[in-house]
């Protein structure tokens, strides 16, 4: 090897059985998949449990909608900040230890608001919470990415991707159990509560998980002599045109999810009013389709390419986008729109991570994953607010649309302009 990092030749029909890149890892790749995975999971459970508590949340403290949306946009932009000073972070000190940190950080500040004793106190342990949410997925991502050979990485990477869905859907099962157990005023406290068991998890990736040897490599040659990279260096004449596109191709992937997610049931209730929105199967639709949207997506974005996946999932959230909100539906179609609701909108985030990796050198590529996947997080994360003041002046379903396209019509043209790296051979 020159010390270059190259694109080497991949046969997409080699990929044909999409678990037989399983079976071929070493026990060393597979328990950084698990933990990758499972850490991932526990990310996601602890992040919706306050999705399901709100209601309770209003009527025990008597707080407002605002009051309550105004938790979900702090935690989003803290672990938007969270996620880039982890991907330096990741630079600094490795890939398995910033892991750890951000699992423990999370976990505690989750018990936190189980403890806390009004709004104010549940908004603060809920924003510091965030740091860790969204540190967990840089850190993660990087690991996998770099652990897992070049033909499987999407698939490896888009598979650990899909435990935000089975998080989603432990959130769901606890608090149903919670709340059938115990008072609605003591259960949304033991919900949170039971948010400290990813910190035992914790103990397992400290003895069984090793840092990639690509990132052990780069280590010991900065040990040696070499020059030291600095987080600075993703702004560089040669790599900035690179992090802004990555930016665009992340603000539209996530400008597009929150511009759907928030908004819509909104929409269904308030315009349309059907009633299936609240009930458990719409949601379990939900979830199957986010789930098996992310496990398609990792295959495509190795069979296909990288951008071709990205593109492709970007049309058919457009397309789910504005099928909600211009045909008429009746609450029985509506349940049925709920699985492809979940597989394209969850599904265009599938091939992120292996696409983030492979766009920067092991030297930077904590901050500059870090850096693009949330700065797209902080600005998509505005999406919400700018469909809410646009439907001033015009019907919400109209506003919803128009958001939804302008993001993944963003989304699209970054694709189109980023290179394609699959198959892309990572060197220190």
């Amino acid at each position: 090897m020159n010390g270059q990092e190259q694109i080497i030749a991949t046969d997409p029909g080699s990929d044909s059985r999409f678990f037989s890149w399983f079976y071929e890892l070493s026990p060393k790749e597979r328990r950084t998949f698990w933990s990758c995975k499972i850490g991932y999971a526990l990310d996601a459970m602890d992040t919706q449990f306050l999705s399901f508590v709100i209601p309770t949340l209003i009527a025990t403290w008597g707080i407002t909608k605002g009051d309550a949306g105004l938790i979900g946009t702090v935690t989003l932009l803290t672990s938007a900040l969270g996620g880039w000073l982890a991907g330096i972070l990741s630079d600094r000190i490795g890939r398995v230890k910033t892991l750890q940190l951000t699992i423990l950080w999370f976990a505690f500040f989750t018990v936190l608001c189980g403890l806390a004793q009004n709004y104010h106190q549940l908004l603060i342990a809920r924003g510091l919470m965030g740091f860790g949410m969204g540190g967990e997925w840089t850190a993660g991502a990087i690991l996998i990415g770099e652990v897992i050979r070049a033909k499987d990485r999407g698939k490896a990477v888009g598979m650990v991707q899909a435990g935000w869905a089975v998080g989603w859907a432990m959130s769901a099962i606890l608090y149903a159990l919670m709340f059938s157990l115990l008072p609605a005023e003591i259960a949304w406290r033991s919900l949170f509560l039971l948010g400290v068991l990813p910190a035992i998890f914790v103990i397992f990736i400290r003895r069984f998980v090793d840092e990639p040897e690509v990132f052990v490599e780069q280590k010991r040659k900065q040990d040696s002599g070499a020059a030291q990279a600095s987080f600075a260096e993703i702004f560089s004449p040669d790599m900035i045109s690179t992090t802004l596109r990555a930016v665009l191709l992340t603000t539209g992937a996530q400008g597009g999810y929150y511009a759907i997610t928030t908004w819509l049931p909104t929409f269904l209730k308030t315009e349309r009013h059907l009633t299936v929105l609240g009930t458990g199967g719409y949601l379990a639709m939900v979830i199957l389709g986010s789930y098996i949207g992310y496990i398609v997506s990792a295959f495509l974005t190795d069979r296909l390419g990288r951008k071709k996946n990205f593109i492709l999932f970007a049309l058919g959230s457009m397309s789910i986008a504005w099928t909600y909100t211009h045909l008429p539906v009746t609450d029985s179609v509506m349940l049925l729109l709920g699985f492809p609701l979940g597989f394209f909108t969850a599904g265009v985030f599938s091939g992120m991570g292996a696409f983030l990796t492979e766009l920067f050198p092991t030297r930077i590529r904590g901050s500059g994953q870090g850096f693009c996947y949330n700065m797209g997080r902080a600005i998509g994360s505005l999406f919400p607010f700018l469909i809410g003041w646009a439907s001033q002046d015009m019907s919400l379903g109209y506003a919803i649309g128009i958001f939804a396209a302008m993001a993944y019509g963003v989304m699209i043209i970054a694709a189109l302009t980023l290179p394609e790296t699959r198959g892309k051979q990572l060197e220190a």
